[in-house]
């Protein structure tokens, strides 16, 4: 497990260059690929540990969990060969020139969180309010500031917006120093304290326009009444999440990461996944517009005949 921030890339960028990423384990347990996954107590952090857990057993491939703020920082690592592979939502990806994809994993769910005993309801009503859109360099940042202007708000001008770690945005939320928080991940995400001091606000109304808008990585999703216990039924905005690879990683070691989400999906499945949010093998495969790396491309090409 492995922490990297902002200052550490130009250090990691120098051992890259020097040897590229990908190497052997010292105990001769498959070549090691460093994942990008994302905060602690997030779903990517979650869902990279499973990952890795399953090559260990495997023996085939090491994985190596890196933390990092989200979908943005993760996609800025790979292309600049700091990581082999990373975790980003869909619209997060923008050029898709030197990263291919190994699968479409699952569904992230956008939540937006407001106090128990506020009277926000929609987020047009987040004009004027203090707002959280996740942290720097995460998806929810950018997903977060289509949300607003498609609700008819100017993030700049009618809204208090700040970047805030996840912990850190429940924690100024639940203090009353701030109003609302955008967090997208797992379905419980367990620090979100819901219904006993927070809860959920319907956007599953944004949805199409979103898709009208912005293209059709957006899905109106339900988050069930029993997803937080005590809590009640929501309609949100759910967004497609990549593992990507660098076009570099060997066609064996992509195909060894493959055959993990193919034949050991059942243990790949953080708690904080709702059933309808994980990967399933007819969807592994639908990462368009990013083009799958030729080595995942061959273990679907056999699973499926």
């Amino acid at each position: 497990m492995v922490l990297i921030g902002r200052r550490g890339f130009l250090a990691l960028s120098g051992m890259a260059a020097a040897a590229g990423i990908v190497g052997c384990g010292p105990s001769g347990g498959g070549p090691v690929v460093r994942l990008a996954s994302g905060e602690i107590g997030g779903f990517y952090y979650a869902f990279a540990g499973l990952l890795a857990a399953a090559a260990a057993r495997s023996g085939d491939v090491r994985i190596e969990r890196v933390i990092t703020s989200g979908s943005q920082e993760n996609l800025t690592l790979l292309a600049h060969g700091r990581v082999d592979a990373a975790l980003a939502l869909s619209d997060s990806v923008r050029d898709t020139t030197d990263q291919v994809a190994l699968g479409r994993v699952y569904e992230n769910y956008l939540q937006l969180v407001v106090r128990s005993d506020s009277s926000i309801g929609s987020v047009a009503e987040l004009r004027g309010a203090r707002v959280s859109l996740g942290a720097e360099g995460s998806g929810a940042a950018s997903t977060g500031d289509r949300i607003l202007r498609v609700a008819g708000l100017d993030p700049e001008v009618d809204v208090q917006v700040s970047h805030r770690p996840l912990r850190e945005a429940v924690a100024e939320l639940a203090s009353g120093q701030a109003d609302a928080l955008l967090w997208a991940g797992g379905v419980p995400t367990s620090v979100l304290e819901i219904p006993k001091r927070m809860r959920l606000v319907d956007m599953g109304e944004l949805a199409a326009p979103m898709r009208e808008r912005f293209g059709p990585v957006y899905d109106r999703v339900e988050i069930p009444a029993d997803a937080y216990p005590g809590g009640v039924a929501v309609h949100t905005i759910g967004v497609a999440n990549f593992l990507l690879a660098a076009a570099s990683l060997p066609d064996d070691v992509a195909a060894s990461i493959v055959e993990l989400l193919v034949y050991q999906a059942d243990s790949l499945v953080p708690t904080e996944a709702a059933g309808t949010q994980f990967l399933d093998g007819r969807s592994l495969i639908g990462t368009a517009p990013v083009p799958l790396h030729p080595g995942a491309a061959e273990v679907y090409r056999r699973w499926h005949g």
